[in-house]
């Protein structure tokens, strides 16, 4: 299946186009770009966005809290992620504390332009747990 992805690389570049091939287990992934097809390795990825639309909304802020309804938080994890760079995601993971160098996360604003990010633990500086507002 085909994916819109934007991978964050850690050298601060930001790759985004299409990807077929997207796996944590395996060490790159192939992305489709206007230019070209490029190789990411993943042990350079901060985090890969799989995203609903490339261009996305720069000015849009995504909600750091959980609706109290919201079904996605059944069974999972509310964590806050810090990166190396400054950036903090609230999102939901099934498996806490993760296991390996990658894992996947769910945004918490089901509104976000981001479906889901595979986040690379080698550029996180704090991954916490969050308890969701009563």
């Amino acid at each position: 299946m085909a994916n819109f992805v934007v991978a964050n690389l850690l050298s601060g570049q930001v790759v985004k186009g299409i990807s077929l091939d997207v796996d944590a287990t395996k060490p790159l992934c192939h992305i489709r770009t206007d230019a070209g097809v490029v190789k990411v390795q993943l042990s350079d990825v901060k985090a890969l966005f799989f995203v609903r639309d490339l261009a996305g909304d720069p000015k849009r802020n995504d909600r750091q809290a959980v609706a109290p309804d919201d079904p996605r938080q059944r069974g999972a994890t509310m964590v806050e992620i810090r990166f190396k760079d400054g950036e903090r995601i609230v999102a939901f993971t099934n498996r806490y504390p993760p296991r390996g160098a990658f894992h996947y996360v769910v945004p918490v604003d089901p509104a976000s332009n981001n479906s889901r990010i595979l986040v690379n633990q080698a550029a996180v500086v704090s991954l916490t747990l969050v308890s969701p507002a009563p």
